[in-house]
């Protein structure tokens, strides 16, 4: 009984000490050093696993600061409520039988539909940030959940998410310009963010690309909560599922206006949770003049699992969250669930050794699944891939080698 009381207290300490942003932020420092210690291990390389790192002080500070980052926002306002549990829990034990009669766990494809073309977008031009015009464009998205769908209904209750937004740089001119479309990450989804994680300006000016940046749902200008894409990857899961399938919906419509626009040539380049979106277009859309991932998530699951602290993944195993039937469901809009479309030679990723929020296992796991196109690795952090060299020299030549074309346009919002 003494044993219990102590252990009560202790843990009520430990929710106490949660709550401050200091004491959170100190749990960086051990984890650093785990993975400083790990990295010293020897250990024989293998295509099974990511590469080794070469530990250096720049690494362990790119480690630290993901680190930090991390133990800051995992805040007790951002972790489930108790009722949270058995309400996610029986909404997933309902969406496992509802997709299993549908048959979309044998045919995850066929829980996809196929989007009409876009025809006429709204473009609002005179837009400025950091010094670049843009336009905006906008259109009514038309994705709609399934009927019936467990989740369906919250997710319909998102008004501003049913408007899609995108920022475009256009060369003015009648040439036949290379078009890529650059879908960015968790929490992005505005200009100055999506301009600058792109070089946009660079892509546009030096290398002769237009440039269309659409915003994922639930981010940016769609975004119903303070944070772009917090109600996105929650621990709502079926809003993981609905959301992906809504952001490559809109990914084929954004595709199906672009293929009218007389392009040279039409790619995808997606960091980080947009690596995640590009990957599953991928698997729907084969006339692709290249695929670029950077620091992409492959696995929604098992990046819960990695970064769930010890007591939110203990109750979410009691209530059977993370389990089989769940990762059945999440499959249909895995981008491991489906073969790229895309030649493989037209198939490229980067992914930093350090990243302690995508985690290299991700990418890992989808380069494996890819059956290894060629891939560039940086010895460093999530957001590393923004000052690196290497990352910028091997993007500008993926870019650069493919800008002529050479697919066929016509085909690209088709499955």
């Amino acid at each position: 009984m003494r044993t219990n009381k102590v252990a009560r207290i202790g843990r009520n300490i430990n929710r106490s000490l949660a709550r401050l942003a200091p004491a959170r932020m100190s749990k960086a420092l051990p984890r650093t050093m785990r993975f400083a210690l790990e990295a010293l291990i020897p250990r024989r390389a293998s295509t099974d696993r990511p590469p080794r790192p070469g530990l250096s002080p720049s690494l362990f500070a790119h480690v630290a600061m993901d680190e930090t980052i991390m133990a800051a926002a995992m805040g007790p306002n951002r972790f489930p409520r108790s009722s949270d549990y058995p309400r996610v829990a029986l909404e997933l034990e309902d969406a496992h039988d509802h997709f299993r009669r549908k048959g979309w766990i044998d045919d995850p494809r066929s829980y996809h539909r196929s989007p009409p073309v876009l025809r006429d977008p709204l473009l609002i031009p005179g837009m400025t940030i950091l010094g670049q015009h843009f336009e905006k464009l906008m259109f009514e998205s038309g994705f709609e959940p399934h009927a019936g769908e467990p989740g369906g209904e919250r997710w319909h209750s998102y008004v501003p998410n049913h408007i899609a937004h995108a920022w475009v740089l256009r060369h003015d001119d009648d040439v036949a310009r290379p078009w890529v479309v650059c879908v960015h990450g968790f929490g992005m989804g505005i200009p100055v963010a999506d301009f600058v994680g792109f070089r946009a300006g660079h892509l546009h000016k030096d290398l002769g690309y237009n440039v269309v940046m659409p915003v994922l749902p639930l981010h940016g200008p769609r975004k119903v909560t303070p944070l772009g894409g917090e109600a996105f990857i929650s621990f709502d899961l079926l809003n993981g599922v609905i959301g992906m399938a809504h952001a490559v919906w809109d990914m084929r419509r954004l595709l199906s206006w672009i293929a009218t626009q007389n392009p040279a040539s039409v790619g995808m380049y997606g960091v980080s949770l947009g690596g995640y979106t590009t990957a599953l277009t991928a698997g729907f859309v084969g006339d692709l003049d290249f695929v670029l991932t950077g620091i992409p998530v492959a696995d929604l699951l098992a990046l819960y699992r990695a970064h769930a602290p010890r007591h939110v993944m203990r109750r979410a195993e009691e209530h059977g969250i993370f389990s089989d039937e769940t990762d059945s469901v999440l499959a249909v809009a895995r981008p491991t669930t489906f073969p790229a479309l895309v030649d493989h030679d037209r198939l490229f990723m980067y992914a930093g050794i350090g990243d302690r929020m995508a985690m290299p296992e991700q990418a890992h796991t989808l380069w494996k699944h890819w059956e290894e196109p060629r891939i560039e690795w940086y010895p460093g952090n999530h957001v590393g891939y923004m000052w690196s060299g290497d990352v910028r020299r091997f993007v500008d030549e993926v870019l650069t080698t493919h800008s002529a074309g050479g697919g066929d346009t016509r085909g690209l919002y088709v499955a």
